[in-house]
């Protein structure tokens, strides 16, 4: 028998390929037929194992989902920048690799994430989602959060339509 080991860690240098890695096929799996081709070829080329090694280094919170041998997902998160909306705390990117999505894991990221958001003074949490992107909206509402704003975005010359949620303060559970 072999155990597995699960672990939500602060991201550091040596996990720049994963972030990378893992972003690249989360964006394909949600966004392909959503942003158009040529559009999220793109912002996926941004997103280098580089570009990870600088953010990790600085800026917002980033934590990753680690199954003992290495990142398969992660959230970057802080203080809410849309001062529109009624949140302290926001969670900017959430993303898992395709394989470990559906069995509970991200759920166990987010929980992590909304509570240690609530510790620094965070309780109300918002978090934007394309529209087109039902899995992640319907994750969102199961998780508890409630839609309060919708905008319009221009990716890739085209108009997509945003989403925001708003999680109440209180403890994730």
């Amino acid at each position: 028998m072999s155990d597995l080991l699960v672990s939500i860690r602060h991201a550091k240098p040596s996990d720049a390929q994963a972030l990378s890695d893992v972003f690249e096929a989360a964006w394909r799996e949600a966004y392909r037929g959503i942003i158009p081709g040529v559009a999220l070829e793109r912002m996926l080329a941004r997103r280098s194992a580089r570009w990870w090694r600088s953010t990790v280094t600085r800026g917002r919170p980033l934590v990753v989902l680690d199954m003992g041998q290495g990142a398969v997902g992660y959230i970057s998160y802080g203080r809410c920048r849309d001062r529109s909306l009624p949140a302290e705390g926001e969670i900017d990117e959430f993303y898992l690799l395709p394989e470990y999505q559906g069995v509970g894991l991200g759920r166990r990221l987010f929980q992590a994430v909304r509570n240690d958001l609530r510790d620094r003074g965070m309780g109300r949490v918002a978090v934007w989602a394309l529209a087109d992107n039902e899995r992640a909206c319907r994750f969102y509402e199961g998780m508890g959060g409630r839609r309060i704003a919708r905008v319009e975005e221009r990716i890739g010359g085209i108009p997509l339509a945003k989403v925001a949620f708003l999680f109440p303060e209180g403890r994730a559970h």
